[in-house]
């Protein structure tokens, strides 16, 4: 045998028959779980999309709940907004006219005053003497006066007969002039002084309410004082200035003209409460060039004191009025595709379809129709979000929109919507 010939040897990477089994088991478990998890998957895929269409499918059969309110006729007024600042129509600071200490404070911080009503006394004293110095001196020169012209009708008399010089009738004249003179100044002075000792005294130029007192009993007070005894404010009647852009001036001015009075009413800073009823009185003789508006003003009765000067207030001014007009909520407007337009409900099916209108004036909660719609058609006023042209509707309230007065609504502030004065403000 030849010993160079080897034995037939199996390779090392040959895999023997096990290993390859085991394999194959490993594959064909990982293709079975992945069939099964493709299987559920579509399952509930199928499951999920019946869920949903039946759902659908409910909602589409079951009505939409909806508030309504029926179309009716009223009036309607055009409105501007504007924010304003109370205004007295007279702010006096009481000073004194006379040097003098002050001897008696005869207000109480915060009074109502009238007009000659007593505020505070200075000593008169000196005022009393200046003025008995006067009279003196009147009554003196008077008497000097009365002797001059005795002597000049004598010298009159003596003259005529050549008695005595021109030149001495001449001198007796002019002695006469001289103390008439005299007398006048004597009785002007004693006038002065009298009017000093009635400024003792001082009064209330006007009726008001008084400030915060200035300078207290016993100061030495003089003309030149700057902040003076105390500042008088009229309260009543009071006013308010606002402005409003130049395009709504010619609307106003027309109606003052025609001799109309527009209504102002004054509401606090936040809009929510009405604080006082007033009327335009005018409006300034020029427009603003940097902000294209011009200011107005309007006047307050205030008896019941809710405005004080330099208050922050918002105005509403009723300009026109539109009356028996079809008006509706201005909930029930709508925006999208078609335009402006409302959900009219038709009360035959309980069905609602899609109406496009025109719109006016919006005065509050209400607006103006000015096509579209007629008086005692009924429309969606809550539950729109989801309807369509079509669709079921359940009624829930109705509000009735026919022959209500105009909706009150505060105005804002300074973002405060002006509406347009040549019809109103257009939706």
């Amino acid at each position: 045998m030849d010993q160079s010939v080897k034995p037939f040897q199996e390779s090392p990477l040959a895999e023997p028959p096990q290993a390859g089994r085991r394999k194959l088991r490993r594959a064909l478990i990982w293709v079975v779980l992945a069939v099964l998890l493709i299987a559920a998957g579509t399952a509930w895929w199928r499951q999920s999309q019946q869920i949903n269409n039946g759902g659908r499918n409910n909602r589409a059969v079951q009505p939409m709940s909806v508030a309504t309110a029926t179309v009716g006729t009223g009036d309607i007024g055009i409105n501007l907004n504007a924010l304003g600042t109370v205004t007295s129509l007279a702010t006096v600071t009481i000073r004194t006219q006379i040097s003098g200490y002050l001897m008696k404070i005869d207000f109480k911080e915060g009074d109502e005053v009238k007009t000659g009503d007593l505020l505070a006394e200075i000593d008169p004293r000196p005022y009393e003497a200046a003025l008995a110095q006067a009279n003196g001196n009147l009554t003196r020169d008077q008497a000097l006066l009365k002797g001059a012209q005795v002597d000049l009708t004598r010298y009159q008399g003596l003259a005529a007969q050549n008695a005595v010089p021109h030149q001495t009738l001449d001198t007796q004249v002019a002695l006469v002039a001289q103390y008439q003179g005299t007398v006048e100044a004597d009785r002007a002075a004693v006038k002065a002084a009298q009017v000093n000792l009635q400024f003792c005294h001082i009064v209330s130029p006007l009726d008001g309410r008084v400030g915060l007192r200035q300078v207290d009993q016993g100061n030495y007070v003089t003309p030149g004082d700057t902040n003076g005894l105390v500042v008088i404010t009229q309260l009543h009647p009071i006013s308010v200035l606002f402005t409003v852009p130049e395009d709504n001036l010619q609307a106003i001015a027309k109606r003052l003209h025609a001799g109309a009075t527009l209504p102002a009413a004054a509401y606090d800073r936040s809009g929510a409460n009405k604080i006082a009823d007033g009327t335009l009185q005018t409006f300034d003789s020029q427009i603003d060039p940097t902000t294209g508006t011009i200011k107005l003003r309007a006047q307050f009765p205030n008896d019941a004191r809710t405005l004080y000067p330099n208050q922050f207030v918002n105005i509403r001014l009723l300009v026109d009025t539109h009356s028996d007009v079809t008006v509706m909520p201005t909930a029930g407007v709508q925006r999208g595709v078609p335009g402006t337009f409302v959900y009219l409900v038709n009360a035959a099916d309980s069905t609602v379809s899609v109406r496009k209108v025109t719109l006016g004036v919006t005065d509050g909660e209400r607006v103006e129709v000015l096509s579209g719609l007629n008086p005692g058609d009924r429309i969606v006023i809550d539950g729109a979000d989801k309807l369509r042209d079509g669709a079921k509707v359940a009624l829930r309230a109705e509000t009735s929109q026919g022959g209500t007065p105009p909706a009150t609504t505060q105005p804002g502030g300074h973002g405060a919507k002006k509406q347009r004065l040549d019809g109103g403000s257009k939706q």
